[in-house]
Parts: C-alpha cells; sequence; structure tokens
C-alpha cells in the first residue's frame, strides 16, 4: 500500500461525560468518550476469514494489579485514531468503534487471543512497512499497541455504558445556547455602545444634519428617497420631536412593509421558479410575499409569523384568519426543488433526501442561527448538533410535499360549491346516458368481434416503422391524416413522424424517394412551438433523411409536397425508428389513419387506410374501434346531443371562479410514516437507528424540550417544533432575530453572520446588547415596530457618517459604531429610486408580479432579460417575479442575489459593469427622458430652474455654485433629457450617508 511520509495532524483532547459534555451522549445512561477537532484516521477493515466467531468478554474476568481501563486508556486511542472513519453515522468498511459491537460481531477482535485479532494486526507494522491503519493518519505510538494488545489478551473489556465519539469543536456552553441575560447594566442602547468605545479610547461622531438623517431613516424604512417636499418641511420644522414623528409616520406607511418584506424574503429563500435543470416558473407563490408585507404593516407578532412558517396549515387557533395562517406554510416549499422524476429508486429516495435537507437548512439557519445541516452524514464538526438532531427535523417535515393547493375561506368554499352543487348533478346525469349508450354498443360490438376481426386482415401499425402500397398515381402533394393517436386514440393530434418517405414507381433499382427536401420536396403541418428555438419539432424533419428528431403534430396532418408531379405507388413513416425499445411516450403514432394525395393541393384522393389493420395491443384504441363500427345511426346523433350538452354544462362550470391554487406545498400522510432512521454517511440506503421528532439536544435542560413517539401525526410534529421555536425558554430565536434587525439597520449584525450563531459564525462585538434586545423583543410581544423606533432613535444611529482616520485606524470597519456606517442602496432601491424620480412608480401593491426577463418552456426553461422595460414593469422591486438562476439587467448587476440559497447579507460589490449598465441601459434613458419631461412641465423652458428642479428631485437640495456652472455648460451643449441621465448616475443619488 502507497503512504505519504509527510504527515501532520491535530491532537485533539478526550473527555468523558462526567466532565460535563453531556449533549453527545448516544446513551444517555452512559459515558460519552470524544475527540475535539478533525479526525484523520480510519480503520478500512475488513473480516478475517481464519477467525471463529469469538465470544464477547464474560464481566466475571478479575482485574489484574496492570489491569487495562478501557474508558481512561483504550477509548482516548480509539477516539484519536480511529473514529473519524468508524464513527456509527460514517461507518467505513462497515465498522463502528463507538461500541464493541462490531468489533466483535466482525470478529475484529478475538478476546484472550492478541495475536489472533485482526484489529492489532492491522495497526501493526511488519517486517518494518507501515501499519494499513490508520489509513489517513499517523501509526500508532509502540506504547498505544502494546496497550492494546494487553487489552485484548486480558478479555478486551468494553463496559457497554460506554460510548466513544468525536467532540466538536464547541460544545454545549457555547455563547448561543445560553439562556438569555435578564439583568442588564445598563437600559439604553447608546450606554452598552459607549462602553466599548471608550475601552477602544473612541467616540461617537457628532449627530447628523438633518437632511442627512431623514433620507437615512426614510431609506431605511420604505427603500424609497423622501420627496423634496418632506426634507424641505423636516429641516425647518423647529418641533423638538420632527425625528420621533417621522419615524412613526414611516412605520405606518405601506412602504415600511415593501421593505421590510423583501429583508425577510431573502432570508427565507424565497424564489418564483423551483430552480435545478427544468427551473419551471412558479405562478402561485406571491400570496407569501403578500402575507408577509401585510403581516410586517400589521406589525404582527413575529413569534406568531414563525409558528404560520412552520405550521400554519395546522394550528387550529380560533383567534387567526386559517387561510392567512396557512399562506405562512409557503416557507416550507419557497426554496428550490429538484422535480426531475427518477425511475430508480435508489436516486428518487436521495433526492428526496436532498428536498428535505433544503427544508431543514433554511428552518434552521433562518430561525436558529444554527447549520443544522452539516449533521446530515456526521455529527457536526464545529457545533454540538448531533446526527439524531438533524434526523429528528428529517421525520419532523417527512410529510411535506411541493407544489400548490386550492385554499379559500369557509365562505368561498361554501359560495363556490352551492353554485356548482346543480351542475355537478346535470353533468353526472348526462355523463350516465352517455355512459348507457356506450355500454349497449360495446355490448353488441363484443358479440360481433370475431366478425370485425376478419375485417383486419393486416398487422397492426408498428413505431418502427409502418408502410402503405397502392396503385400508381401521379401527385403533387402526399398527406396523412391521423383519425386516432396511438397513446391517446380520442385525440387526432401530439403523433410524432421522423421520417416520411414517397416512393417513385418502377422497379426497386429506380424507384426513389421523393420526400426527401434534397430532392427538392417540402413539408407543412402545425407543429408544437417553442419560443427560444423556431421549428424544434417541425414538419421538415420528416424528410430530412435524419431519424434522430421528430416532427410534434399540433394538429392532426402531416403533408408532403413534391418538387414536380410524380407518379407514386409507396409510402414509409415511423416515429422511432431504428428504436431497440420504441414504447416512450416521445415516439408517440398515429393509431389510425388514411393517406391522401392530390395535384392541386385542394382536391384529394384516399390512396390508403389503417382501417384495416389490426388495433395495437391497447385497450383504449380496441373500443374506440369497436364503438366506431358498432353504433347505430340513432346512437350516434343520441350521443352527439347528449356530448353538447355536456360542453355547454362544462363551460358553465368553468365559468364559477375557481378556488386559489396557492403553493403552500401538499402534506402526504404516507410520507410521514415512521419509522424514520439515521441515515449512515448521509445515504437514505444505509440506515442506522431509530430517531423520533424532538427538540435540539444541545438545548435539552435550558429550553422547554419536547419528543414526541414515532406515531406522533405530521401536523403535531409540526406543531411542536413551531412552539419549541419561540418558546421563551429557548434563546436562539429572539437573539438571531434582534441580531437580524440590527444588521438591516446597521448593514452588519452585532454577530456579523446571522445565519450562523455556531463555531464557523462570528462572535457578537457586543453581546450584553445582543441580549437586550432579545429580551426587549420578547417583552414588546415579537413586535418588531418598537425595535426600530428604539433603535432608531439612539444617538448611534443618529450620528454623521463622516470619516475619521485615527479611529479607522484601530476600527476600520466601524463595528464598534464610532461612526454610522454609510452603505449603497440594494438593487431594489436604485430600481426604485430611478422610477420616483422621474415620476413613473407604480405604488399598486400586492398580486402576481411582473416581469423583467421573457420566460421561455419547453421540458427546461429559459429567462431572457428584457431589453425594454415597458410602464407594466414600473411597479416596486419587490413585486417582481423572480426566478432562480435568471439574470435582470440593472438588478442584477447591483448584487440582487440569487434566490436558490439563503441570502442573510447582500454583498455590495463595485464593478465596471454597474456603470456601464446604470449609463446606458434602456431603462435608464426611459427614466431620464421622463425626469425630462416633468421638469419642463413644472420648470418652463429655462435652464437655471431646470437645474433647480432637477437637482431637487435627486437629491433634496439646491446646486452649490460649481454643479450649477457644470451644468449650465452641459445644457448649453446638450439637452435636458443627457442632464437627467447624468444625475441619475451619480454616487450621492445611491448612497446614503
Amino acid at each position: 500500500m502507497h503512504r505519504t511520509t509527510a504527515r501532520s495532524r491535530m491532537k485533539p483532547s478526550w473527555t468523558s461525560q462526567s466532565t460535563g459534555l453531556r449533549s453527545f451522549a448516544i446513551d444517555q445512561m452512559g459515558r460519552t468518550l470524544s475527540v475535539a477537532g478533525f479526525v484523520l484516521a480510519g480503520l478500512m477493515l475488513t473480516p478475517w476469514p481464519s477467525l471463529a466467531v469469538a465470544d464477547k468478554p464474560s464481566s466475571d474476568i478479575a482485574p489484574s494489579s496492570d489491569q487495562v481501563d478501557f474508558e481512561s486508556q483504550i477509548a482516548p486511542i480509539l477516539a484519536e485514531h480511529c473514529l473519524g472513519c468508524h464513527s456509527p453515522n460514517i461507518k467505513k468498511g462497515e465498522l463502528s468503534l463507538a461500541t464493541a459491537d462490531d468489533i466483535h460481531d466482525l470478529q475484529y477482535v478475538h478476546p484472550g487471543k492478541a495475536g489472533s485479532s485482526r484489529l492489532l494486526e492491522v495497526i501493526s507494522s511488519v517486517d518494518g512497512a507501515e501499519p494499513e491503519m490508520p489509513m489517513d493518519g499517523e501509526p500508532l505510538a509502540d506504547d498505544s499497541i502494546a496497550l492494546i494488545r494487553r487489552w485484548i489478551d486480558q478479555g478486551a473489556l468494553w463496559p457497554d455504558t460506554v460510548v466513544v465519539r468525536e467532540k466538536s469543536k464547541a460544545d454545549d456552553s457555547w455563547w448561543s445556547l445560553q439562556p438569555l441575560q435578564q439583568q442588564f447594566a445598563h437600559n439604553t442602547i447608546d450606554e452598552f455602545i459607549d462602553g466599548p468605545l471608550q475601552a477602544s479610547k473612541l467616540k461617537r461622531n457628532a449627530p447628523a444634519d438633518r437632511r442627512t438623517l431623514i433620507r437615512r431613516a426614510t431609506y431605511d424604512l420604505t427603500g424609497l428617497p423622501p420627496t423634496p417636499d418632506q426634507v424641505r418641511a423636516f429641516v425647518d420644522s423647529d418641533d423638538p420631536l420632527v425625528y420621533e414623528k417621522w419615524i412613526d409616520h414611516l412605520l405606518a406607511s405601506p412602504e415600511y412593509g415593501q421593505r421590510w418584506g423583501r429583508h425577510w424574503l431573502d432570508v427565507v429563500r424565497f424564489g418564483e421558479s423551483i430552480g435545478f435543470e427544468r427551473n419551471v416558473i412558479i405562478n402561485e407563490l406571491w400570496p407569501f410575499r403578500d402575507y408577509i408585507i401585510r403581516s410586517l404593516n400589521a406589525d404582527r407578532p413575529f413569534d406568531q409569523l414563525i409558528r404560520e412558517h412552520i405550521a400554519g396549515d395546522v394550528l387550529n387557533d380560533p383567534s387567526i384568519d386559517a387561510t392567512e395562517s396557512a399562506i405562512g406554510t409557503a416557507f416550507l416549499v419557497s426554496g428550490p426543488y429538484d422535480d426531475v422524476g427518477n425511475q430508480d429508486a435508489a436516486q428518487a429516495a436521495q433526492i428526496r433526501a436532498n428536498t428535505l435537507d433544503e427544508i431543514i437548512r433554511a428552518t434552521s439557519e433562518a430561525f436558529l442561527g444554527l447549520t443544522v445541516g452539516c449533521a446530515r452524514c456526521h455529527d457536526h464538526k464545529f457545533d454540538p448538533i448531533a446526527q439524531d438532531d438533524y434526523y429528528a427535523l428529517y421525520a419532523t417535515f417527512a410529510g411535506v410535499r411541493h407544489g400548490a393547493v386550492p385554499l379559500a375561506t369557509p365562505e368561498d368554499r361554501l359560495r363556490r360549491e352551492t353554485l356548482l352543487e346543480p351542475l355537478q348533478t346535470s353533468k353526472a346525469k348526462i355523463q350516465q346516458q352517455i355512459s348507457q349508450i356506450d355500454a349497449a354498443v360495446m355490448k353488441r360490438a363484443n358479440a360481433n368481434l370475431a366478425q370485425y376481426q376478419k375485417a383486419w386482415p393486416r398487422p397492426a401499425v408498428d413505431r418502427r416503422g409502418t408502410e402503405e402500397t397502392f396503385d400508381p398515381i401521379v401527385a403533387s402533394h402526399v398527406r396523412l391524416v391521423c383519425k386516432a393517436q396511438d397513446n391517446h386514440p380520442s385525440s387526432k393530434s401530439g403523433f410524432r413522424i421522423d421520417e416520411f418517405e414517397v416512393w417513385s414507381s418502377g422497379d426497386e433499382s429506380e424507384s426513389v424517394n421523393v420526400a426527401l427536401a434534397s430532392n427538392g420536396a417540402t413539408a407543412s403541418g402545425a407543429a408544437r412551438q417553442i419560443q427560444d428555438f423556431a421549428d424544434a419539432y417541425g414538419p421538415q424533419l420528416t424528410i430530412d433523411g435524419k431519424t434522430g428528431a421528430r416532427f410534434i403534430a399540433a394538429e392532426s396532418t402531416l403533408t408532403i409536397h413534391l418538387a414536380q408531379p410524380t407518379e407514386i405507388n409507396r409510402v414509409f413513416f415511423s416515429s422511432g425508428r431504428g428504436e431497440a425499445d420504441p414504447n416512450s411516450g416521445v415516439f408517440t403514432f398515429v393509431a389510425e389513419y388514411d393517406i391522401e394525395v392530390s395535384s392541386d393541393a385542394e382536391q384529394w384522393i384516399k390512396v390508403a387506410t389503417g382501417d384495416d389493420r389490426q388495433p395495437i395491443q391497447r385497450d383504449s384504441v380496441l373500443n374506440r374501434r369497436l364503438s366506431r363500427l358498432a353504433i347505430t345511426d340513432d346512437e350516434r346523433q343520441q350521443k352527439s346531443r347528449l356530448e353538447s350538452e355536456m360542453r355547454d354544462v362544462n363551460r358553465r362550470i368553468s365559468a364559477v371562479p375557481a378556488t386559489s391554487m396557492v403553493y403552500i406545498g401538499r402534506r402526504v400522510a404516507d410520507d410521514a410514516k415512521g419509522p424514520f432512521h439515521l441515515f449512515i454517511g448521509g445515504s437514505p440506503q444505509r440506515k442506522g437507528d431509530a430517531v423520533v421528532p424532538s427538540s435540539l439536544s444541545s438545548l435539552r435542560g435550558r429550553a422547554s424540550d419536547y419528543q414526541l413517539s414515532a406515531d406522533a401525526d405530521e401536523a403535531t410534529r409540526r406543531r411542536s417544533l413551531a412552539d419549541w421555536l419561540v418558546d421563551d425558554s429557548n434563546p436562539l430565536t429572539p437573539r438571531v432575530l434582534a441580531n437580524r434587525i440590527w444588521h438591516f439597520h446597521f448593514g452588519t449584525g452585532i454577530v456579523d453572520t446571522p445565519n450562523d450563531f455556531g463555531y464557523m459564525g462570528g462572535r457578537p462585538t457586543h453581546p450584553e446588547l445582543l441580549d437586550f434586545l432579545a429580551t426587549q423583543l420578547q417583552q414588546d410581544g415579537w413586535r418588531i415596530k418598537p425595535m426600530h423606533r428604539r433603535i432608531m432613535l439612539s444617538k448611534t444611529y443618529r450620528q454623521s457618517s463622516d470619516f475619521d482616520e485615527q479611529a479607522a485606524r484601530s476600527d476600520a470597519d466601524a463595528r464598534l459604531l464610532w461612526r454610522f456606517p454609510p452603505r449603497r442602496l440594494s438593487a431594489e432601491e436604485i430600481r426604485d429610486t430611478l422610477l420616483q424620480v422621474a415620476g413613473q412608480l407604480d405604488t399598486t401593491s400586492g398580486g402576481p408580479g411582473f416581469r423583467l426577463y421573457q420566460f421561455l418552456q419547453d421540458n427546461v426553461c429559459t429567462y431572457l432579460p428584457l431589453d425594454q422595460h415597458g410602464p407594466e414593469t414600473y411597479r416596486r422591486a419587490v413585486y417582481h417575479q423572480n426566478a432562480r438562476a435568471s439574470v435582470v439587467d440593472l438588478m442584477t448587476e447591483f448584487d440582487q442575489p440569487d434566490c436558490t440559497f439563503s441570502a442573510p447579507r447582500r454583498s455590495s460589490t463595485t464593478t465596471p459593469l454597474q456603470a456601464l449598465t446604470l449609463l446606458n441601459h434602456s431603462f435608464t434613458m426611459d427614466m431620464a427622458a421622463s425626469m425630462a419631461a416633468r421638469i419642463r412641465d413644472t420648470a418652463g423652458p429655462d435652464h437655471e430652474p431646470q437645474i433647480h428642479a432637477a437637482y431637487q428631485r435627486c437629491y433634496a437640495r439646491a446646486p452649490q455654485a460649481d454643479e450649477l456652472a457644470a451644468c449650465r455648460s452641459l445644457l448649453s451643449d446638450s439637452d435636458l433629457t443627457t442632464l437627467c441621465r447624468v444625475l441619475l448616475n451619480t454616487s450621492e443619488l445611491i448612497d446614503v450617508r
């Protein structure tokens, strides 16, 4: 075996549960032996066939004076060198060294006989060669090997109560898992901020000027700029409470929910297409976006929103709107979803596991700030999250499937049912009469089946090739007329043809396929269309001499136009030529057909038919033919009348307003049935120990715990999780939410990794302040508007963003908040701002979103950015129908995140493409022209008033002398639209200080 000689590794420590590491016990009555850090070793062992099955050591073996103690001497060796590959949730070589079971069951240890034990063989060096194991780590020291030898010779005693496991970097003493602090030395935000500032010999900036402050606050709460009149009134006001009143005004505005709803939609990875390779658009998810906006504007308690996100459809709370609450569960299915069916059971199980994994990750990161998804394959390497915790959530969400379902209030359902009931009764009566006619016809047809079969001497059509011969006839046009296709015989369209050959009369050696395009023929026929690939399924495919692609008929005919009148006597056509198994729907073919010819494409002569062929081996095809043959004229007339009545009833049923479909997912009871197990290594094919829905083990004893039985119903599982998430004793959820609010106000959270409060995340810069905000949130009844007010009224928020070089040397990122952190507007804010200053913003709220792309769909979906953004797209950007993996001009360039994943933080990059797009895109041009037109209407034709009006629109201030001179110069050489275009591209417009 080739091995590397240069080795380096971490030397982890070993402890037992008695030292306080309670969260990793498999058997809570036993002990846990753990190792810190990454474990690089492995024992890829295979049973040693020469060994007999050894009896497990007897507990009556008396220890000698030098008896090896497993817990203190052997367990640390196994933990350090072996458990990285041979834990219960990885089990390389199907071996776990967490307990004694596998080493005895798989014959790796022969108690009392170390020399006959496979375990000792693989860790020992033979003739100076490196030992087989550990595979990737340092070989065991000689004294360790000697200790294991003695242990085996003494009987390999391994107490049943001792379980060996790895230890994560953080344990359950980690800061974010501790109860919220309840007693504080301070009671204002500024006092919490002042202490670290003073310790770093820094001080807070002076207050920002009023113009800066109103712009900052207005963008912060609404995502829009204040109007010039609002700025003027604010700046000139002598009311000492003008700022407080302005904050209250902003919090009461509908734009508040639109702005902060966008923040939350980022966190919960809200996207309106399914992602993956098909990326089908979702048209029924917008009610969730509107639900979020409504809830924030109403300042609904956020703990209630969280409960509704997890279990809103099963809360059964009479005090809340059941329909509104159910919409909240769209959170569960707002993420990407792979809908490509897979016939392989193992692959289908893996896809399903991936789907639930996405829900688990979104839930744990959004509400708990923990990366529970990292415990899918093994215990979390960094945080005290056991693999059991992950699969407890797996069991909780197992009944959730993606998709849209009808959702209506009880009143709406009753109203619809009242309208439909008489129509459905009429429809049932008509259908019964039609069925009676069909039954009588089929009874008569089956009685005469033998007689009918005599008229079908020829074999059935064959998708791989069907031939018709007929008397020679001169023709310029040949037509295939489908009377029934073979998958759905009631349909005459949808059939496929890969090649259609028309052969000239004469000897076989002289006959020519005159239908080929290379011989001058053309083909016509309505075909299935896709927007991004013209003629992808067009009739030209039937005469190109190739069989890889197929014409897909949108109607019932395919016509071949010959280059010149030709005498013909044979046609040959197919849909699956050369296919070993042509039974797939890809090769749908004609079941019944006629072949017709014409000299002028107006008068047609039937020269062949498939009516005398045997029907294909499908009951629906046979029954259709028998019905057509056996029905009498009287029955045909009766059936025609009834079908006309049925069409009328169906039209009236269609006129009844449909129940709204909302993409909140389906609940499938069979999926939710247990038992559920750990997946060893994350593979659904390798099931480990059974698990039940429960709360996180790392918070047991501190938060209100729950552990359900394996047969708990699906609704109870989700309700229990929802209640636990917002229980007063759970410290994570309020900490994470308070940190998110702080993050969106200041650009960086107290913890700068809003989705990760674990070991790999950031540490809080002001931990006491974070707990203070979290407890205030709970005391405010989980309403977040008081939190906004508390933050925005602080001196810390109201200070200027002026740069201080000396302060920046010790705190370059202003994490201690010696100044207010300036920021660039988000992509949505930039677009909304351009619309507002141009006077084009459509304030219509709610409903289906608009699209800044052309949506094209065939088997997969394509999203092509629009070159022109018309007035129908002038709504606020939060109402854009964001599709995953789609590029939207201006929005994408300015760092709008892809909604495939949660986006707890927005990037803010600076690239040449941003400047080029903002300067040259047709949207900017249109906004500049609109802004110029409005300025002319209000300011008149003179340049000086126009310049002042433009500055007021963009910056809510007058131009300075040098700016005024530059604008005069520009207008003397250009026009007002150009000036407006320049102002729309300035940093001052898109920066907040």
